[in-house]
């Protein structure tokens, strides 16, 4: 069984015509002399994994006749493409971090993509350009209409039609001090179906954020716990976003939880240690590239036709994650040029069991891949609120980001689900290994649109951080 949480926080300040003083700009959350803030959170779950093509996609999406936001479905095969190219590269910037270099990471692009959606259909000018430009699509009004897909088709919940279990949620809380702007609530209410609640930051911050983090808790079935963190909301929060994500779905061929035996696994600085890894005899989807293997796991199939795998990149050389990471997060259409198209006999295949969380301050990692001007006083997030005076004083100070997998055995035999197979003929395919005894990366994917819910890598099996 596989599970994963994720939590993003992104907070939005009103800024005074003085300079902040430099020496809080390091700190998570800058106070500015008679300002407030704005909070935006993101919040994801998976706890399993299944495998696709994106054509059906392609003809589900409609956009707009009337709008600029009109396009083909190679355009859309594009922004899909791109967004998968986002992802890595969001990716890889935290993944080659210092902190996260030597740990097991995980984090949701997802729910990052999500968040700075949101921020754009605020946002105008030079700051909604930044924004649109990071996230490679044409116009505001495209960037909705397709997040608004997402939400209506990617996230709904499958569990009822044998598939994986999924709950998609937003949430605003606006204080009671101010209106949101019509056009921006609308995008708010349609696009992303978020449920609003007017709340007193002024007096009853800490009880606001108390009903925050209750909401996620609901909304990711109890998988995570508190999105927001300590300090986050106080008497000058002006609005909160959040975002919650749950995904739980069963492997399409489980594995034998009595075959499942210690092994060693090589550790970066040259030693090993003894986990828990999970084997099975039966064909896989495995690939070899140079350099890496790649293993597409997949979940099982509802009669939504939805599919979700999840991936394993395992570098040849014991010590080779960090260039693979480098590679995946720099080459444009990397992922879909290095994925399983068919199963294959395996020799030795064995991977181990994980649990892991990770939590990290995302804007400074936002600000390395170009995107600064949300997080200046230069910000023009003046679409989201009624009030020009509060809206021209707006900038995001912080977005905050946890994430929780765990990776089993357990899953649901397939039925209905399958992947038909088309092998060459007389070209009988020799067994290839797959043993991920060392540093690897990992993603999990909704095949049909290319959509990456979650990515990370695993240095050290044996910590449950």
């Amino acid at each position: 069984m596989l599970t994963a949480q994720v939590n993003d926080s992104c907070l939005f300040r009103h800024a005074s015509a003085d300079t902040a003083d430099p020496a809080m700009q390091t700190a998570p959350f800058r106070t500015f002399p008679r300002g407030f803030r704005l909070s935006f959170l993101a919040d994801l779950t998976s706890e399993e994994r299944s495998l696709s093509s994106a054509d059906h996609f392609y003809r589900l999406v409609r956009f707009p006749r009337s709008s600029a936001a009109r396009n083909s479905s190679m355009d859309l095969r594009e922004l899909i493409a791109s967004q998968t190219d986002v992802a890595l590269s969001l990716s890889k910037q935290v993944l080659l971090t210092t902190e996260a270099k030597n740990s097991n990471t995980v984090l949701s692009p997802l729910s990052i993509h999500v968040v700075l959606s949101l921020i754009s259909a605020g946002s105008k000018g030079p700051t909604q350009g930044q924004l649109l430009s990071y996230l490679k699509t044409k116009s505001g009004e495209h960037l909705n209409a397709f997040s608004s897909e997402l939400v209506s088709v990617v996230f709904a919940d499958g569990s009822g039609a044998g598939g994986p279990s999924l709950s998609f949620a937003n949430g605003v809380w606006v204080d009671k001090s101010i209106s949101l702007r019509p056009s921006f609530k609308q995008v708010v209410d349609n696009v992303y179906k978020a449920a609003s609640d007017q709340v007193d930051f002024q007096t009853k911050a800490a009880e606001v954020a108390n009903g925050v983090n209750a909401w996620a808790e609901k909304q990711t079935k109890g998988v995570i716990k508190e999105v927001l963190p300590s300090g986050a909301v106080d008497n000058t929060t002006k609005l909160v976003f959040a975002n919650a994500l749950y995904f739980k779905g069963a492997w399409n061929e489980k594995f034998d939880a009595s075959a499942s035996k210690d092994h060693d696994f090589h550790l970066s600085s040259g030693s090993s240690i003894k986990v828990p890894f999970m084997t099975s005899k039966k064909k896989q989807f495995v690939s070899q590239f140079d350099g890496f293997k790649v293993l597409a796991l997949p979940y099982k199939q509802g009669e939504d036709k939805r599919r979700f795998s999840m991936y394993f990149f395992l570098p040849d050389a014991k010590y080779g994650l960090p260039a693979l990471v480098e590679k995946a997060g720099s080459e444009s259409g990397f992922l879909n040029s290095h994925l399983p198209q068919q199963k294959v006999e395996v020799g030795e295949f064995r991977i181990p069991r994980f649990k892991i969380s990770f939590g990290f301050e995302a804007s400074n990692t936002l600000k390395g891949l170009g995107l600064v001007l949300p997080f200046s006083n230069e910000a023009d997030l003046t679409e989201m609120v009624e009030s020009s005076a509060v809206g021209s004083n707006l900038s995001v100070s912080s977005i905050f980001h946890k994430s929780f997998i765990e990776v089993n055995e357990q899953g649901t035999e397939a039925g209905a689900a399958s992947v038909g197979v088309i092998a060459l003929r007389g070209l009988p395919a020799e067994k290839i290994d797959f043993v991920a005894d060392h540093p690897f990366m990992f993603l999990i994917k909704e095949d049909l649109t290319g959509m990456v819910l979650f990515s990370g890598h695993i240095v050290d099996p044996s910590q449950a951080s």
